[in-house]
């Protein structure tokens, strides 16, 4: 995976292909797709919701620059194989996960990560209470950028997220503040699940 879907497509971070490695995905699939869980493809893990293919995951990752002293909001924990990747790379990760089932599943799959906490609320609001955050990585897409993130992102941060009201017309753009307004470089075209406005 690392040699032929990660470095092979372009990913140059060291630390993020090194990371991508030692973490065990399959442990955050469903038992039955276990033996795809390398596959360069999202694969479902129930709700509607999705993991992203390895490659997208590692695109995402590196974009955030990571240097290892970074506050991180993620939002969608999901299954948790993107947030312990996070958990490897950077000092502090706060992640948010609308679906509670989901909430439950990774608080006990990421219990050995002392540097992540996890809260069950709506991903559209963020986390205030630990705001403001050098780095931002959205998991879903809304159709535009949230109020509450752009706020919770501190000066000279990174925000990465997919945006568009569709799978077939989505934007992953990395952005950054700078005195205050958010510079949106687009990346490529994406296709992600829509980021949950409601908690269940």
């Amino acid at each position: 995976m690392v040699q032929h879907q990660l470095a092979g497509r372009g990913i140059k971070d060291k630390r993020v292909l090194e990371v991508m490695g030692s973490i065990p995905r399959e442990k955050f699939v469903d038992t039955a797709d276990r033996f795809q869980a390398y596959s360069d493809s999202p694969l479902a893990i129930g709700s509607g919701q999705t993991i992203s293919q390895p490659y997208i995951v590692a695109l995402m990752t590196e974009l955030l620059s990571l240097k290892g002293d970074e506050k991180v909001l993620e939002v969608g924990t999901g299954s948790g194989y993107q947030t312990a990747i996070l958990a490897e790379l950077a000092g502090e990760v706060y992640s948010v996960e609308a679906i509670k089932d989901f909430y439950v599943q990774s608080r006990q799959m990421l219990k050995s990560y002392k540097n992540v906490q996890l809260s069950h609320r709506n991903g559209y609001h963020g986390w205030q209470e630990h705001a403001p955050y050098q780095r931002i990585l959205v998991t879903a897409a809304p159709p535009k950028v949230p109020p509450a993130l752009q706020d919770q992102l501190a000066e000279q941060g990174i925000m990465v997220i997919p945006v568009g009201v569709s799978t077939l017309n989505q934007t992953l753009y990395r952005i950054t503040k700078r005195r205050g307004e958010l510079i949106k470089k687009p990346v490529c075209s994406v296709a992600f699940v829509p980021l949950v406005e409601k908690i269940s």
